[in-house]
């Protein structure tokens, strides 16, 4: 397996015992993977891995993902023109502001 250039963490709000609690997820974030993944294998960006993580703690600001190795952390993240602006930044190589957590 190759490493990938990119890794994006989507939030599932998961906690230490499996339990969902926190606001990504109902807020959709894992609705978002599907439309992700396809985005991805139409744009050719075969270097970009995704995942669901646990809670990142940003709540609030959610839905959230975050960029490695950029460490870009990216709120408010919640249909596909998000989607296709973050994928945008990963393409173009600097972090969209509209979404970035500072």
């Amino acid at each position: 397996m190759q490493k990938p250039e990119h890794h994006i963490f989507v939030c599932g709000s998961f906690r230490g015992n499996g339990g969902q609690r926190g606001a990504c997820h109902k807020k959709g974030s894992l609705n978002l993977l599907p439309y992700l993944e396809g985005e991805l294998i139409d744009r050719g960006l075969a270097g970009v891995q995704i995942s669901s993580c646990g809670c990142i703690n940003v709540c609030e600001r959610g839905p959230a993902l975050i960029v490695y190795p950029e460490n870009w952390w990216y709120g408010g993240v919640e249909g596909e023109s998000d989607i296709d602006a973050i994928l945008d930044s990963i393409e173009d190589g600097a972090p969209d502001a509209g979404y970035l957590l500072t």
